[in-house]
């Protein structure tokens, strides 16, 4: 993985499953698969300006502030998750007789009311307790347009999800089949791989659609 070092501590993981992978299967499996699986990929004005905010946070460095040591693009890795990636920011502060860790990830737009932000930085944060041996208890999702951080605390039910969520998704990288389009259909709109996925298409008889085209076609030469 290019970048800093890995912590000590990190695991090197054969085929892991990218940190920002997670993200993708909590807002929608199918997403996730077409991505991962698939290989397919599609920009539109959010994801240009997603690519263009990490694009600016992705150069490796560190440095003090008040303290803290300040670490951007940090390499981590969770050999138990099987999950590796790259953190935007990690906050080392001095806290007994060590530093704890307190991942920033940086988002365009606004806060969401999904959780899948929450579930990518809980990635980073329990690649990070294993990492390190420190626990990780709060974090932050920096968004662009609001320009101020939203703290998330990395509680029992975010981490619950978290892990759900890797096991789910390690499960479809593994038979590599591609999932139903997620149930919460007013996500798609959003959704840069909207045309590639077709949710509304998905699931339809293709012989009753090569029927309807004949038919069509058909109708087309006795009305010429």
């Amino acid at each position: 993985m290019a970048g800093a070092p890995l912590l000590p501590g990190a695991a090197e993981i054969d085929d892991p499953i990218p940190v920002s992978a997670v993200q993708h299967a909590v807002y929608c499996l199918r997403q996730a698969a077409l991505i991962h699986v698939e290989r397919l990929w599609e920009e539109n004005r959010l994801t240009a300006e997603g690519r263009v905010l990490h694009e600016q946070a992705d150069t490796a460095g560190q440095r003090r502030l008040r303290g803290v040591r300040r670490v951007t693009a940090l390499p981590i890795a969770s050999a138990r998750l099987g999950v590796a990636g790259v953190a935007d920011l990690v906050e080392f502060v001095p806290h007994d007789n060590g530093e704890t860790p307190y991942p920033v990830e940086f988002k365009r737009g606004k806060p969401k009311p999904h959780r899948a932000d929450e579930a990518q930085l809980c990635a980073q944060a329990l690649c990070l307790e294993e990492m390190t041996g420190r626990p990780v208890a709060e974090g932050a999702l920096f968004y662009a347009e609001a320009k101020r951080r939203t703290i998330v605390p990395i509680d029992d039910e975010l981490r619950r999800l978290t892990e759900a969520t890797v096991a789910e998704l390690a499960k479809v990288l593994k038979t590599g089949t591609t999932p139903q389009p997620t149930p919460n259909r007013s996500r798609c709109r959003a959704c840069s791989l909207l045309e590639l996925c077709r949710p509304a298409a998905v699931g339809r008889s293709a012989l009753a659609w090569r029927r309807r085209r004949v038919e069509a076609w058909l109708a087309q030469g006795q009305t010429s």
